[in-house]
């Protein structure tokens, strides 16, 4: 999140903090455009504060203030402290160096986020699914960014709901396309509203006299013969201008091992013969026939096509790592765009599209924590992930390690009388840290591990009375 810059903020922090933390936002407010207050709270380390806490331990605040930021690690609600404060309260990054990333001085340009490749999302093997399927796969595409919807047709009879399919989904407001060589199929989806037909090549163009004289405004997809003969394609390309009908290219992305190098040069040498010409790449070839997670392949391909003029796309998620590849390229495509256009690296630039890891690692480093053991005083249990091990602790002890079993038969030794509820939270969260070591992510208790544009935010099933100590 990167916070509204207001006029008036004020910075919560903590003993050991204070010094950084004036230094950080004093050459920061002149730039971000705000006045910066700084209240330290009678504690020595910020990690230690709750929400709750900070509430009740405000100093007199200056007036009219706009905002309030917390320290990144600060737990608990933040309404809790924007009622007592009188003004919104957010959460900085957890590390106070990153405070000019978080007031937007490192963040995206304004105009982040155009694009001019258009996606098309493929209903596989639509015939086999009922309408009411086909549609509620068309709306999850929709909302992961998809500009038209194709219906994927099946070898063998004619589709006989075809026509039914596509009018459901131009009733739903939807664009659509027909993905077939039977010509009665793409009659029938053009008489009912496709818009576009794929594909067409030697074997099938003579109906795109037909087609352009039934249907003024339909489009087709035009391939080689084969993979490998461009040749075929420019023929069915003159068929196709003699006729009058509009059309795009895909010269066929092969995959890896069958090909995948040579279709690359393929598109490249279909963009020098055909420079004016639309070009399309169904992506399918490689995010579903390659066993590698969707998001670097999808942003690979979509700055292929950004760099030699590939406008369209098409793609499907039917293998479960591909289930999120149309919100992929949506992501994908905006930042290709921007990376060529302002000719910038793609980089911090999109977070949404890191995934696994995180894009940068935060650590409250040996001293820090050891720190925290010596200060500590009550009996609430605090985590933290870093260096490659677990460190738990409250006001009567300090574990650390890299197995989470072995650490929790120590802290029950210690705690005997531990209840269920807590044993299973202390659980939860230990599988949280073990899973950020393991990755190389950040880990904050009682906060969802980030996934990039796949992370589900976390409510804190705290028990809201707990608080650090105060000195």
């Amino acid at each position: 999140m990167t916070a509204a810059t207001g006029n008036r903020i004020l910075f919560i922090t903590g003993k050991l903090a204070e010094p950084a933390l004036r230094r950080v936002v004093d050459e920061l407010a002149p730039t971000a455009g705000f006045e910066p207050h700084v209240a330290v709270l009678p504690i020595t380390v910020a990690a230690l504060m709750t929400t709750n806490w900070v509430s009740r331990h405000l100093p007199q605040l200056p007036p009219n203030l706009d905002r309030v930021v917390l320290p990144g690690f600060c737990r608990g609600e933040v309404e809790e402290v924007s009622t007592v404060a009188g003004a919104p309260a957010v959460r900085g990054p957890l590390d106070l160096r990153d405070l000019p990333e978080f007031f937007g001085k490192k963040s995206a340009p304004r105009d982040y986020g155009k694009f001019d490749i258009e996606i098309l999302a493929e209903v596989n093997h639509a015939p086999r699914k009922s309408l009411d399927a086909i549609l509620a796969e068309a709306c999850r595409y929709r909302a992961s960014g998809a500009d038209l919807i194709d219906l994927g047709c099946d070898p063998g009879p004619a589709w006989a709901g075809v026509a039914e399919a596509v009018r459901a989904l131009k009733t739903g407001g939807f664009r659509v396309s027909i993905d077939s060589f039977n010509p009665e199929e793409v009659d029938a989806a053009l008489a009912a509203g496709a818009e576009l037909v794929l594909s067409v090549n030697g074997t099938n163009v003579e109906h795109a006299r037909r087609w352009k004289i039934m249907h003024p405004d339909a489009e087709v997809v035009a391939i080689p013969d084969t993979p490998d003969d461009l040749d075929s394609l420019a023929w069915t390309v003159d068929v196709l201008r003699a006729v009058g009908i509009k059309y795009r290219l895909d010269p066929i992305l092969e995959p890896i091992g069958f090909g995948f190098a040579a279709s690359l040069g393929r598109y490249a040498e279909t963009r020098r013969r055909f420079p004016d010409a639309e070009i399309m790449m169904g992506v399918g070839n490689l995010t579903e026939l390659t066993d590698a997670d969707t998001a670097g392949v999808n942003v690979l391909l979509a700055g292929f096509c950004q760099e030699i003029g590939v406008r369209s796309v098409l793609t499907t998620e039917v293998i479960n790592w591909a289930r999120s590849a149309v919100k992929e390229f949506d992501l994908a495509r905006r930042l290709v765009f921007h990376a060529v256009r302002e000719q910038v690296l793609p980089k911090r630039l999109e977070p949404n599209l890191v995934l696994l890891r995180d894009p940068k690692m935060y650590e409250q480093g040996e001293e820090t924590l050891q720190e925290l053991a010596r200060r500590v005083t009550d009996r609430n249990y605090r985590i933290f992930a870093e260096r490659g091990e677990i460190h738990v602790l409250n006001g009567s002890l300090y574990l650390r390690g890299t197995d989470p079993f072995a650490l929790f038969a120590q802290l029950a030794a210690a705690d005997p009388k531990i209840d269920p509820a807590h044993a299973f939270y202390l659980g939860y969260e230990f599988a949280k840290a073990v899973t950020a070591l393991t990755l190389g992510k950040n880990y904050t208790q009682d906060q969802a591990l980030r996934w990039g544009f796949l992370t589900v935010p976390e409510t804190s099933h705290r028990n809201p009375g707990e608080r650090p100590a105060s000195e």
